[in-house]
């Protein structure tokens, strides 16, 4: 049967409901997002398959089952299920996607004793987690007596992370320090927002909102939207802490992160740099920008995050309300999921190699150097040759 031929009036949504009336095993659930929306976080018992159109050609999808498409709000997986039909599947989309799940998941119970007994009793997240962050706080002098910090949560399970850190940091303090967990909602739509705000109620987190229009103007730029979001959204988190009082801002940029910004900016950079572990604002006198989960590896916040049943927000912004890549570097997703890929592959005949790219960027001769830059200026092996 063709497209055409399929009438709008065909029952092709199902309802979380009724998808859980179905007799056990007559369906298969899956996720046709891509892998980076996948592992932000998907519905229990749910298959990632973002190809699903090579796998339904290839004959790799079961016909004597009932397929439940499932994206984020429902939209692509309505007109995947519709082109799985017309080639013989019997297919569903999930009425309103993982947003749908997600809204009824929510809840506003303080589960953070909980939480924080899964960080510091639990030998491996302490380790892994904690451990590594004040490692990278002492490492890096990143927090001294008498700061006031900005912990900024975009919503995601690492700034979410990042802030229960601090708490227990806080909590077992050698010195004193002021945090403020600051929230900038640049244009989230009900859901996310919603999501945010029962997180945190959930962690125990006493987040500070304020409210930005970035994302609409933002939506109409055609040329690298996301490096503009990026630069506003940095901006305009400067600009509040500094008004709350505080001399830094903290984000939770990791480990696998800092790599991946190094090989990225290798191979499409034409340059070597990393991203640092502080920084000085250029722009706002006074004020530092912090990354205290410089040594934590996403694997290990991954970990965290499915021990205990949490569901985190991507970018959430107004072009795909799925992108990933709005992040504070401004790389688009699909270079830095390839990196991450290439990185993965790497790994498979050289275990070291995530720990090597880190070092690089420690272990760097001036002396063989052609070039490199110092304050803006170029220096040239020439120059003292």
């Amino acid at each position: 049967m063709s497209q055409e031929q399929i009438k709008p009036t065909d029952n092709i949504e199902i309802t979380i409901e009724e998808m859980a009336d179905l007799p056990e095993g007559t369906y298969t659930l899956i996720d046709i997002r891509d892998d980076i929306s996948y592992s932000y976080g998907t519905m229990p018992e749910a298959v990632s398959c973002p190809d699903i159109f090579k796998n339904a050609v290839d004959g790799a999808l079961p016909k004597d089952k009932k397929l439940i498409l499932l994206c984020m709000h429902g939209t692509q997986s309505a007109d995947a299920a519709y082109e799985l039909r017309n080639i013989g599947y019997e297919a569903y989309s999930l009425k309103d996607g993982y947003g749908a799940w997600l809204r009824k998941s929510l809840s506003n119970t303080d589960r953070s004793s909980e939480i924080e007994s899964s960080i510091m009793k639990n030998r491996r997240f302490r380790e892994s987690l904690f451990s590594r962050f004040t490692k990278a706080i002492k490492t890096y002098e990143l927090v001294e007596e008498g700061d006031r910090i900005a912990v900024c949560i975009s919503g995601g399970k690492d700034s979410m992370l990042m802030a229960k850190l601090f708490q227990e940091l806080k909590r077992h303090k050698k010195f004193s320090f002021e945090l403020v967990f600051l929230v900038m909602d640049p244009g989230y739509n009900e859901l996310n927002r919603l999501i945010i705000e029962s997180n945190a109620a959930s962690l125990g987190i006493p987040i500070t909102i304020f409210e930005t229009t970035i994302f609409d103007a933002v939506y109409d730029i055609e040329k690298s939207p996301c490096y503009l979001c990026a630069r506003m959204r940095r901006g305009h988190l400067y600009s509040k802490a500094k008004e709350l009082g505080c001399n830094k801002i903290a984000l939770g940029h990791h480990y696998d992160d800092v790599i991946e910004t190094i090989l990225m900016g290798m191979l499409w950079g034409a340059q070597v740099q990393t991203m640092m572990p502080k920084l000085h604002s250029t722009n706002f006198e006074g004020m530092e920008l912090i990354r205290p989960m410089y040594l934590i590896r996403e694997d290990d916040i991954k970990a965290w995050r499915d021990y205990n049943n949490l569901h985190f927000i991507q970018c959430a912004c107004h072009f795909t309300d799925t992108c990933s890549s709005c992040r504070d570097d401004g790389v688009s997703v699909s270079k830095r999921m390839e990196t991450k890929k290439l990185i993965a592959k790497l790994k498979e005949t050289n275990p070291f190699v995530e720990t090597n790219i880190f070092n690089s960027v420690k272990n760097v001769s001036l002396d063989t150097l052609i070039a490199y830059k110092k304050d803006g200026i170029v220096h040239n092996f020439l120059d003292d040759y």
